[in-house]
């Protein structure tokens, strides 16, 4: 997890969203519940990831997480009493520590970094589990977990069964080197196959008292660095191919710019490799002596992440969007977040049963995903706010298919979602009149029914925020459109609860005096759908939408008082 790289969970610069920008508007109590939750949370994900190789969370969750938390101490100045490695901290020193590394945001990020360094380069950020390898005369004797960067735990007796790694040199030396166990993956490409969990897969085998060969085979490794070797990045990558570490130079390529940066990321990325990866590192070719390195973050090396797949998110309010037929949708408001360039501000939970099972309240923070990289999906609740806001929700049987014909109070959302279909392509197929159209029209008290708008006038239009002249007459010749619908289209626009075979090409008063066992002798009707038919023309209101329709002259409502 990021949890190896101390410096880098601390970065500001890695999440762009408003919660890391202000602070809450919380009391001193309240902030305290707040970050003792979110605190006590963290802790027992760094337990379960040191001590049983168990990660419980998506890297990329616990690293917002962890933002979040350094970022509410921040606010309410609150004394930081933990550290993201506490718990990883073993009893074995290493001969060189492991430096953190500074997250860079973006392109420009990059090119901040780069100016004034020379001769720099790229490599795959390797998804895997940091280790340091130390060799005697040519043989691996010592195999430390990175732990807290300066001591860490003893893997070395997971060495004899480590057959996919170089565990004697072709020369007799003495060296340390530091580099990634990763889990060795067919041809993967980290854009559409994620992670996988590749990470905790190494972790939670090397947390075993012991591996089987199989076991052992499965993982490979990936050396990013040799504390003591040549001065130049060229040298060191050349002769730890020479030692059997051929991936080191393999994937390692100079650059000069932040474009060529980004290309390389995006490369791999997109492309076919035995590992995961989460980004890019960047190393500069010159370094201080071994002897000097801290575990803390250099000025000689970065990180370019990879896209967010998942982010965190604060839920602002929930509310409950109502349909044409009844259906109610709830819709989760939250504090805007960007994921893959998009600018996410609410998603639907598709169901009242879902957000109950959920039970997502206001101040909450929730993972978002993308369905299909384009729509917004919530995939579970992560922190719950230590205040559990009520939520109005509708009433039982409050909407259904009859409901909502006016927007009296409560019924608002129905009836925009009715007047919505109506000059819909399934409806009337009026261009340009949406939603938000028809909510100005609601609002200014100019249409309160299905039918009335067509007596509108182009003096009425042009004094409503967002009309002129020409907008105003434009309406109008929608309005002229509508007129020369069929009155089989004007039966889709109102709904009709009919299959689209159904031919109804007769005229109102024919079909309101329908019954219910009449309907039922249609084709395709049975004995549901001919009572849905029979209330749909008998409900009062739809009957006085049908009687002024026949008044503007549509075809098909004559004589339908």
């Amino acid at each position: 997890m990021l949890l190896k790289l101390l410096a880098s969970l601390l970065a500001t610069a890695y999440l762009s969203t408003a919660q890391a920008e202000t602070c809450p508007a919380w009391s001193v109590e309240r902030a305290q519940r707040e970050i003792k939750q979110l605190g006590e949370t963290v802790s027992r994900w760094d337990a379960h990831y040191h001590g049983q190789g168990i990660s419980l969370v998506p890297d990329e969750l616990y690293d917002q997480s962890r933002q979040r938390l350094t970022h509410l101490q921040a606010c309410f100045d609150h004394k930081r009493i933990d550290t993201p490695l506490a718990s990883a901290r073993g009893p074995v020193a290493h001969p060189v520590p492991h430096t953190g590394v500074l997250k860079l945001a973006d392109e420009h990020a990059v090119a901040r970094w780069m100016q004034g360094k020379q001769h720099i380069w790229v490599q795959p950020k390797v998804d895997g589990v940091a280790v340091s390898l130390v060799y005697r005369e040519g043989r691996l004797q010592q195999l430390l977990s990175r732990g807290d960067g300066t001591h860490g735990h003893d893997w070395s007796r997971h060495i004899p069964s480590l057959g996919g790694i170089t565990r004697e040199l072709p020369q007799p030396l003495d060296l340390t080197l530091q580099g990634e166990l990763y889990w060795r993956l067919d041809a993967h490409v980290q854009s559409t196959a994620g992670g996988l969990g590749a990470r905790g897969t190494v972790a939670g085998l090397m947390a075993r008292n012991q591996l089987s060969s199989a076991q052992g085979a499965g993982i490979g490794l990936f050396v990013w660095d040799w504390p003591a070797g040549p001065n130049t990045q060229a040298e060191r990558l050349a002769k730890l191919s020479a030692l059997g570490f051929a991936d080191s130079e393999r994937y390692s390529v100079a650059i000069n710019s932040p474009a060529e940066a980004a290309h390389w990321r995006q490369h791999w990325y997109g492309t076919a490799l035995p590992f995961a990866t989460d980004g890019v590192i960047l190393r500069q070719d010159s370094r201080p002596p071994a002897e000097r390195w801290r575990a803390n973050a250099p000025y000689w090396i970065a990180a370019w992440k990879h896209p967010l797949s998942q982010v965190l998110a604060e839920v602002r309010q929930v509310h409950f969007k109502v349909g044409r037929t009844g259906k109610i949708t709830p819709v989760v408001q939250l504090q805007p977040v960007a994921l893959d360039d998009r600018r996410i501000t609410h998603v639907s939970l598709g169901s009242v049963a879902r957000w109950q099972a959920l039970d997502i309240r206001p101040g909450d923070h929730v993972t978002i995903s993308l369905a299909g990289l384009t729509i917004p999906r919530l995939e579970n609740v992560v922190h719950r706010s230590t205040v559990r806001q009520q939520v109005q929700t509708p009433k039982q049987g409050q909407f259904h298919a009859l409901s909502c014909w006016q927007p009296s109070p409560g019924c608002e959302e129905q009836f925009i979602a009715r007047l919505t279909w109506l000059s819909g392509k399934q409806g009337l197929d009026l261009p340009r009149m949406g939603a938000a159209v028809w909510r100005n029209l609601m609002q200014a008290g100019l249409v309160n029914s299905l039918s009335d708008w067509l007596a509108l006038t182009s003096e009425q239009l042009q004094p409503l925020p967002g009309f002129n002249t020409a907008s105003a007459e434009q309406l109008m010749q929608r309005v002229d459109l509508a007129r020369t619908r069929s009155f089989q289209q004007w039966l889709r626009a109102l709904g009709v609860p009919a299959p689209r075979n159904l031919d109804l090409r007769s005229n109102w008063p024919t079909l309101a005096a329908m019954t219910a066992a009449q309907w039922s002798g249609e084709p395709g009707i049975g004995a549901n759908r001919a009572k849905q038919l029979e209330a749909f023309f008998t409900h009062p209101q739809l009957a006085a939408v049908a009687e002024q329709l026949g008044v503007q002259g549509i075809e098909g409502f004559h004589n339908a008082g």
